[in-house]
């Protein structure tokens, strides 16, 4: 008889594509892993990975069983979330992914009020400028800036009036001056951080983008935000992470007259199957917040 855990290893194996990896995220030996799955290999008669020092890859039969193992595993979970689920006590585990800025400094005190609301309800918070792979990493819902650019996945939005905005500290201004134009921006520290692997160094300012150059760099957004309030630099920014900031006098939005792009924020899963009380909840409860941040007018 198949085991679930055998099954549950096979397919995280499958996405991390190795024994290590997986066992590691289970909290287990890779040898465990390995014989779990020689295991669900001897009971469905067939090799599911080819094995080699270096690599581990799905044979032909490990791809067709594939997404009947996860299906299966999904309408367990979805099984016994029913059984345990009532109107007001969520419970399993729920893995969020977000961006780091935004994650920190918004989402982190919204999703501990949210958990205090659910006792019964796990949660896994991971921070990442990297966007998440659902294929391949542990999340069931990420926060997303952007337009939804695939179509396989359900995304829910949040706060779709959101938008960039250009901004620095009084401390720069006072030094430097402030740009009069988008042009002007070629002879000021800009501050930059990666966006897809790639350095953001080209701003959309009203109907102009402007390529920017700046001496400091980051992977991670919100230490360009730091930077600007150490008055280092002008930064382009969603109006979500600067916003308190600003309302601080911390920071001064500049050239108001060319707004910049919008950045709406959505809630994405890979498909309806998991829009889960947990997850439906979860996206009335954050949107109920970040429209509490919509400025009566938007820069």
């Amino acid at each position: 008889m198949l085991r679930l855990t055998d099954l549950h290893l096979f397919v995280r194996s499958s996405a991390l594509g190795s024994f290590t990896a997986a066992a590691h995220e289970a909290h287990l030996l890779p040898g465990q892993v390995a014989a779990a799955v020689k295991r669900l290999e001897r009971d469905l008669d067939v090799r599911l990975f080819a094995r080699t020092t270096r690599s581990l890859r799905l044979t032909a039969e490990g791809e067709r069983y594939l997404p009947t193992a996860q299906q299966a595993l999904e309408m367990l979970r979805q099984g016994h979330e029913q059984l345990h689920a009532s109107a007001n006590a969520l419970r399993g585990v729920l893995q969020v992914s977000a961006p780091s800025d935004i994650g920190r400094n918004l989402l982190l005190p919204w999703l501990s009020a949210f958990r205090r609301e659910h006792p019964a309800l796990a949660l896994r918070f991971f921070l990442s400028d990297q966007m998440a792979d659902f294929s391949r990493d542990p999340v069931d819902v990420a926060i997303r800036y952007g337009l939804n650019q695939d179509a396989n996945y359900i995304a829910l939005p949040l706060a779709p009036w959101n938008r960039r905005v250009l901004v620095a500290a009084p401390g720069y201004l006072a030094r430097h001056g402030r740009p009069r134009s988008p042009e002007e921006l070629a002879h000021h520290d800009c501050l930059l951080y990666l966006q897809h692997n790639r350095v953001f160094d080209k701003w959309q300012l009203g109907n102009r983008t402007v390529q920017v150059h700046g001496p400091l760099i980051s992977d991670d957004a919100d230490v360009v935000r730091r930077w600007a309030l150490e008055g280092e630099g002008i930064v382009y920014k969603s109006w979500l992470d600067v916003s308190a900031n600003i309302a601080a006098g911390e920071l001064e939005v500049l050239l108001p007259d060319y707004p910049g792009e919008a950045t709406p924020v959505t809630l994405v899963c890979p498909h309806r199957k998991q829009l889960s009380p947990a997850v439906s909840q979860l996206h009335l409860w954050l949107r109920e917040r970040f429209a509490t941040l919509q400025p009566a007018q938007m820069f």
